[in-house]
């Protein structure tokens, strides 16, 4: 509107600045970020399945489908594919967590060497541990309160969640509980 007005394309509209106020709270967490560590030069991961970056965020206010509300993203460091599982509470966590890396050591006839995960409670547990021992994974925490640390799988949530503002704004079009599937969509 802005460049209409100042070019004289519309006549009859008064020269004014037009702004649009900015209340949309999906559209605020979007723009928010932290500052990054600096980036590697090389990657130092060779095989699938070395290390597996791990994050869980919710509760999400808009339930899926199923009423699930909670969001455990897995992603593999040398590929980057990443399995998303919606969670009703964190406490499901340690159970997919134990089959997913079960279903993969045996899908890719690989072994899971290293996860790596926030402080969280549902990553760090007797379940998890007992598990990570059992199997020999290394699990590797991140510091508190450093997103950073755990980057890929923060960047992770931050496109799920930004795909999340994207079905809020396309509301009028689509209905809220196409988001699960779209969000699935997203991760393949």
């Amino acid at each position: 509107m802005n460049h209409l007005v100042r070019n004289g394309l519309v006549t009859g509209v008064p020269k004014l600045r037009f702004t649009v106020a900015d209340d949309c709270m999906p559209c605020k967490k979007d723009k928010q970020q932290r500052k990054s560590h600096k980036p590697k030069l090389q990657n130092s991961i060779d095989t699938p399945l070395e290390l597996l970056h791990m994050d869980l965020f919710g509760p999400i206010s808009i339930r899926s489908i199923g009423g699930k509300s909670f969001y455990l993203v897995v992603t593999g460091d040398f590929s980057r594919f990443s399995w998303v599982h919606f969670l009703r509470t964190k406490d499901e966590t340690a159970d997919i967590l134990q089959y997913l890396i079960l279903s993969l050591e045996s899908l890719c006839k690989l072994k899971v060497r290293r996860i790596r995960s926030d402080n969280g409670t549902e990553f760090k547990n007797n379940l998890m541990e007992l598990f990570c021992l059992k199997k020999g994974i290394r699990h590797e925490f991140s510091a508190p309160y450093t997103p950073q640390q755990n980057g890929v799988a923060e960047r992770k949530n931050r496109t799920l969640i930004e795909m999340q503002g994207l079905c809020c704004r396309m509301q009028s079009f689509l209905s809220l509980s196409v988001q699960k599937p779209l969000i699935q969509l997203v991760t393949s």
